[in-house]
């Protein structure tokens, strides 16, 4: 049985990535992270600072991406972008269907384990905790069988974000592309308020979908205007706490694949 971790470098996957190296759950075969090209800076950043801990202490990660993710951002299925944008069509709004976490999360998993596990079994460890248990779900594929452990030790992510504490460990930021459509209120504001790359990629990427699937116009942001009118900062001057931008009645915040928002 060939084991592997999906690590996110989210909060719940980061967990049980510290959890194996410190040995409270057995090593496993890998650790894998599939990096959208996308990611947050505080997400990169996280990672180019924790891997070598995990290395040390015995866990192998290896990072994979589709190597295409910036050529199909404006180019799958003719011209159609992947993203679950929100469209505006004759008057009638819509979001188009996600296909970014099969693309640019999901298949490089998939083939990085095609590659390593030597046509054993593979059972993939998935980072959800026990108050997003709706999100588990069955493998598409025979080979693989996925495993919750968060689920079987009923840790919320609160009770995750406690351990990190007691074992004097970091919490990472939200793991997430920059531009996701499901980001909420909380997190646009946040991230217009950092500015910086992140903030300059999101609007970018907005442009350049707009027009993709004319006679309609596509957006990241749910209110169906361009992202720099969307989000308006409100005027405080403390920054929200990256635990809280989860927190808000107006976006789902989450990947219901599994394999994002970890």
């Amino acid at each position: 049985m060939y084991k592997a971790l999906s690590l996110g470098w989210g909060v719940q996957s980061w967990t049980l990535a510290a959890m194996i190296a410190l040995g409270e759950l057995e090593m496993i075969d890998a650790a894998i992270h599939s990096d959208t090209t996308y990611e947050r800076e505080s997400t990169r950043a996280f990672r180019r600072e924790w891997t070598p801990f995990l290395e040390a202490m015995g866990l192998q990660v290896s990072t994979v991406s589709n190597l295409n993710a910036r050529g199909t951002l404006v180019a799958i299925n003719g011209n159609q972008t992947p993203l679950p944008a929100f469209t505006v069509m004759d008057g009638k709004q819509g979001q188009i269907r996600r296909q970014c976490t099969g693309e640019w999360k999901i298949g490089p998993i998939k083939r990085f384990l095609q590659a390593h596990r030597n046509k054993q079994q593979v059972e993939l460890w998935m980072g959800i905790s026990f108050d997003e248990f709706h999100r588990a779900k069955a493998a598409d594929v025979k080979y693989i069988t996925h495993r919750y452990p968060l689920l079987e030790m009923r840790m919320s992510r609160q009770d995750c974000l406690d351990w990190l504490e007691v074992h004097d460990l970091p919490s990472p930021g939200k793991s997430s592309c920059v531009f996701c459509p499901f980001a909420n209120k909380a997190a646009w504001e946040d991230m217009k308020r950092r500015g910086g790359e992140d903030w300059q990629v999101a609007v970018d990427v907005d442009a350049q979908i707009r027009d993709l699937r004319p006679p309609g116009q596509l957006f990241v942001h749910r209110n169906r205007v361009p992202l720099e009118q969307a989000v308006i900062v409100p005027e405080w001057e403390k920054l929200p706490d990256p635990i809280e931008l989860l927190a808000s009645d107006d976006g789902d915040a989450e990947c219901d694949s599994g394999y994002c928002f970890l």
